[in-house]
């Protein structure tokens, strides 16, 4: 089960909330975008970006220059996958449908040069699986200038909406609207070649065969 602590324990809306760690690696599977909430200065900064993930860890990098990766000790990470919404009779009942993982923790830089070229090859195929095997690696001074973290997946919490309204066999049933789910179906579109990009050099199989393919 995942870890309840003040933090990850479910308050709100408790039926939504999971304990299964499998839950929470599937929620990280569907995502593309976390947001790295830190405290900088004082002041609260939440920053989006790509990430990675094992079973153990979820990784995140940036620039060496970043300040959101400088000492950033305790940060929230969040993945948000957004299903659809649900439409109600009223609008007080309306809502999202959503699967959602938070992550807490004191994140570490990846150091070790396997364990950075793991991570960083985690992160790659995470966005584009088989462009890390068909890109070029990073180069020794690419490496210098990037910050991986690593953020252990001990202290998470998961909460997973898919219902429909829930005015249905109250009195605004009698209005006589509408109400149900619209669901968010997003796909990959057909790849844009680069305009610089010499003519005859076509899309590799693993990324023209993402093309109207569903996300997530």
């Amino acid at each position: 089960m995942l870890s309840s602590t003040p933090r990850t324990r479910h308050r709100r809306i408790k039926e939504n909330g999971r304990t299964d760690p499998a839950d929470l690696r599937a929620v990280l599977a569907a995502g593309l975008v976390a947001h790295l909430g830190v405290v900088i200065d004082g002041h609260p900064m939440v920053i989006p970006t790509v990430f990675g993930h094992d079973d153990e860890r979820i990784f995140l990098h940036g620039s060496v220059a970043s300040r959101s990766l400088l000492g950033a000790g305790e940060v929230c990470v969040t993945v948000t996958v957004l299903d659809g919404l649900v439409l109600a009779r009223s609008v007080f009942e309306h809502g999202v449908n959503y699967r959602s993982a938070m992550i807490y923790g004191v994140p570490q830089a990846v150091t070790d040069p396997d364990d950075l070229l793991y991570g960083l090859r985690l992160l790659s195929e995470h966005a584009a699986p088989g462009q890390w095997d068909y890109a070029r690696r990073p180069s020794k001074k690419e490496l210098a200038a990037t910050r991986l973290l690593a953020l252990p997946l001990t202290e998470a919490s998961v909460k997973i909406s898919d219902g429909f309204p829930e005015d249905g066999d109250g009195p605004d049933a009698a209005l006589g609207l509408w109400a149900g789910r619209l669901p968010v179906v997003a796909t990959w579109g057909t790849p844009v070649p680069d305009p610089l990009l010499p003519a005859g050099i076509e899309p590799p199989p693993h990324i023209a065969g993402r093309a109207g393919e569903t996300l997530g």
